[in-house]
């Protein structure tokens, strides 16, 4: 039972406007009434009551106070919410103690601080920790020792202390999901028992299991007492390579979906890209669907068997999935029929293998015990298994064998004993109704035929929930945002890009295709709409929205302030970037190729990797652009087969001989991407003096010095030698692996990523001879089945090319382009 307050002090209450505070409040006075709130000195955070989707609970929160969206980062009385009465704002009040409290109208008292010391005062740092001080000015409590969901820069996690999501993303009460430090490692875990992810033992410098922590250009990590009582993890932030930054604003969070997740906040895309997620996919979070919830991973990522339904379609419509899916029958001893869900892998299940038996004797041993909810079956090996327990999870596995859904005989979709009912309904229903039918189907085309003449002009309407995420634009619109698309940026072969800004202040890059009606313009435009929509990567440029009022084709991304990789390679710029920008513009872009390639659920080659394609933030996070020249090829597929594209200088030479294309062709043209970094120039400079070293073409030059160990040889000389060994030699090593003229000697990109993050051992790689014969002239046999040429091939089959050739290369393969080039 709730306490009443000693001591209360209305007199904030009698204010009707919304008030702030940066002073130190007094305790034994009401901090908060209503719609006041307690700032942090420089605005950073904010301390008050909000209730979640305009609801009739109020929690004491704090969030961040600049940002145009509302994100709390934590909540004091999560279990025991403020009911919300017009008449009667929330408090939040201190008593004689010198504690902290939250109460209702009443001054019921529903949360209170456990602090064993009084307090006097209270500030709300800029870090987000929120304090009771002592007369002395001593912290005698802080929010940072007490965490929500979310894990903020500079607070300490300790064994005692777990992070614990919120129920729905909408529910800030404590969810079925925490984040726990033990034994030097931490782990995620479900209900505080079913632990489903952890990061591995700490060695020292980073957890086994997240080899990502050597890049050191974003956090420093302190683990102190790893493996002792007193343990504590903590993190800050590194501050941005450019001079005159802002703070850079980043969070972990254990989400509702039991992913923990980080965020950093784009201030050009005002918005929070998430950086990183684990697991990485939300169907591997033990019970996210809950019992006998399948996990289809979508935007909506879970859904019911055939014969079930919600157990709780509130919770299920906001996003609280954790009741899963039950029958209209809840008697288990009722069901009787066998629904066939497919090859899925299953949590928390206990199973009873049974050999050398029949279907109908395995589905006659379920029938007989009622906690029974399906089966497995094998028909080749007569192999039987009975499953037990809370089959949490459901989720499409082609390695699993298939599932059979204990149901009622009526749920399921075509039982035997319905199989001869069905026969001879549908026999009477051809007989009697035949006539009306064929009526009914002239009637139903005539109306289908009117509907298709009326949506013909329209292009094809793509199914609305496709673009869920997405804003459609107006040509009108953009035209406005555009000043009638008078700043231009850049200009390729699908049209031109021009510089935009939203009513509210967010500048954006406007692509506007100049084939709009037929032909491959209008093909990449419905591909990128449908892909780039769904698709989001800290290291991928978002897209924001599209129009199709027609003839008009246009599509709205993120404007990027520092524009392409380009504008920074020439020996001429000043001040060339540092290492540590480069080395994080090159692991960043090959995570960015990895998630298209390995994480996405429709596979997505670029086809098209160059510097213009790699456009900076203002904080030098890169991100890939441009996916006009993108191919999706289903997991089913390892190729497809397609006409010669992306460009030379770039691409690998199965883009040459007309075979067929993997995801190694982006590989090949990010290691060429990766050598102009390092080399600080363009691969192909066909004014290169004739005594230069490296020559008019980089790619071979640098490779063998590479091969040879001369590293430093390759580094851009603008460094001044101001670079990390061990790191350039990763890379450079990386980038001679990923230009191996044969396709299967290329690493793939997830690897490419912990070759550069270290967790890979990066060999001596071996020389391509492609590269070499083109600049030296020489005959050499194709590779990879390779028939034709850099340069035409000669009627033995042979090919070659020559310094002749640089002009012609050089005009074809150095990326001509104008900034934040989106357009190629």
């Amino acid at each position: 039972m709730a306490r009443k307050a000693y001591h209360l002090l209305f007199f904030l209450a009698l204010l009707g406007a919304p008030m702030a505070s940066e002073l130190n409040a007094t305790i034994a006075t009401v901090l908060i009434v209503g719609n006041s709130t307690l700032r942090s000195p420089n605005r950073t955070f904010e301390l008050g009551f909000f209730c979640p989707n305009g609801g009739v609970a109020c929690f004491l929160a704090i969030w961040y106070a600049s940002l145009p969206i509302r994100t709390v980062v934590w909540v004091a009385n999560r279990a025991a919410p403020v009911p919300r009465r017009i008449d009667s704002p929330s408090a939040l009040l201190t008593n004689p103690d010198g504690r902290l409290a939250v109460a209702d109208s009443s001054g019921s008292l529903l949360w209170i601080s456990d602090n064993l010391r009084p307090a006097s005062a209270v500030r709300l740092l800029d870090s987000g920790n929120f304090l009771l001080l002592s007369p002395g000015g001593a912290p005698v409590w802080q929010s940072f020792d007490h965490p929500a969901d979310t894990w903020l820069p500079d607070m300490a996690v300790t064994p005692s202390r777990p992070l614990v999501s919120w129920r729905s993303p909408s529910d800030p009460s404590p969810g079925l999901y925490s984040l726990r430090l033990r034994g030097g490692e931490f782990e995620l875990a479900f209900d505080g028992s079913a632990r489903y992810w952890s990061t591995g033992n700490w060695t020292g410098k980073l957890f086994a299991g997240v080899p990502e922590m050597t890049v050191r250009y974003i956090y420093r990590f302190s683990f102190l007492d790893p493996f002792g009582p007193k343990a504590s993890f903590s993190y800050s932030v590194v501050p941005a390579p450019t001079e005159g930054a802002g703070p850079v604003l980043t969070r972990f969070v254990v989400d509702s979906s039991g992913q923990l997740m980080q965020y950093t906040w784009s201030p050009q895309a005002a918005s929070w890209d998430m950086f990183w997620s684990r697991p990485d996919s939300v169907c591997r979070v033990y019970g996210r669907c809950g019992r006998l919830g399948l996990c289809v991973g979508s935007l909506h990522p879970c859904d019911c068997p055939s014969g079930l339904h919600p157990a709780d379609s509130a919770a299920w419509s906001s996003g609280d999935f954790s009741g899963g899916c039950s029958s209209d029958d809840d008697s288990p001893c009722s069901a009787d029929g066998f629904q066939e869900i497919g090859a899925v892998d299953l949590d928390g299940l206990v199973a009873v293998e049974i050999s050398g038996v029949s279907r109908s004797s395995c589905e006659d041993f379920c029938r007989r015990n009622c906690s029974c909810f399906g089966l497995n079956y094998n028909s080749e090996t007569s192999a039987c298994r009975n499953l037990y327990g809370n089959a949490y999870n459901l989720r499409n596995s082609t390695d699993s064998p298939i599932f059979f859904l204990r149901v009622s005989a009526s749920s399921c979709s075509f039982s035997k004993k319905s199989k001869a009912t069905w026969k001879k309904t549908t026999l009477i229903a051809i007989s009697c109704g035949g006539f009306s039918a064929i009526l009914g189907s002239i009637a139903l085309l005539v109306v289908l035929r009117r509907k298709w003449r009326r949506e013909e002009g329209k292009g094809g309407e793509e199914d609305e929930g496709a673009f869920s995420n997405l804003k459609v634009f107006t040509y009108k619109e953009l035209l406005a945002a555009t000043r009638g698309f008078s700043e231009k940026l850049g200009h390729g072969s699908f049209g031109a890009v021009f510089r935009g800004e939203l009513p509210v202040s967010t500048s954006v890059a406007v692509k506007r295709l100049e084939r709009p009606v037929g032909g491959g313009g209008d093909r990449e435009f419905r591909a990128e709409v449908r892909t780039i929509g769904s698709v989001h990567h800290v290291n991928l440029v978002r897209l924001r929205g599209f129009c199709s009022d027609d003839p008009h084709r246009i599509l709205v991304y993120d404007y990027m302030p520092l524009g392409p990789l380009s504008a920074y390679l020439c020996r001429d710029c000043r001040p060339p970037l540092s290492w540590a920008a480069r080395f994080r513009i090159a692991v960043g872009t090959a995570r960015g190729i990895a998630y298209l390639h390995e994480e996405c659920r429709d596979r997505i080659i670029h086809c098209d990797i160059k510097p213009e394609n790699i456009l900076l933030d203002g904080d030098f996070t890169p991100k890939v652009s441009d996916f006009g020249l993108a191919k999706l090829v289903g997991r089913d597929r390892s190729r497809v087969m397609t006409a010669m594209r992306g460009t030379r200088g770039y691409v690998a030479p199965e883009w040459i001989s007309g075979t067929a294309i993997t995801a190694k062709a982006d590989v090949y043209s990010y290691g060429m991407t990766l050598l102009e970094i390092l080399g600080g120039r363009r691969n192909v400079e066909a004014s290169t003096p004739p005594e230069a070293e490296d020559g008019w073409f980089l790619p071979p030059w640098a490779a063998r010095r590479i091969v040879e160990g001369e590293v430093a040889a390759v580094v851009d000389p603008g460094l001044d030698g101001e670079y990390d060994r061990g790191e350039a030699e990763r890379a450079a090593r990386v980038a001679v692996w990923c230009i191996q003229d044969e396709e299967a000697a290329r690493p793939a990109m997830g690897t490419v990523v912990k070759m550069l993050e270290g967790t890979v051992e990066v060999t001596v790689p071996l020389l391509p001879r492609l590269l070499e014969a083109l600049v030296a002239g020489d005959s050499f046999p194709p590779a990879g089945g390779v028939s034709s040429s850099w340069s035409g091939s000669g009627s033995d089959g042979t090919t070659s090319a020559g310094p002749a050739e640089s002009d012609r290369i050089a005009e074809a393969g150095s990326g001509k382009s104008e900034s934040q080039d989106l357009t190629s």
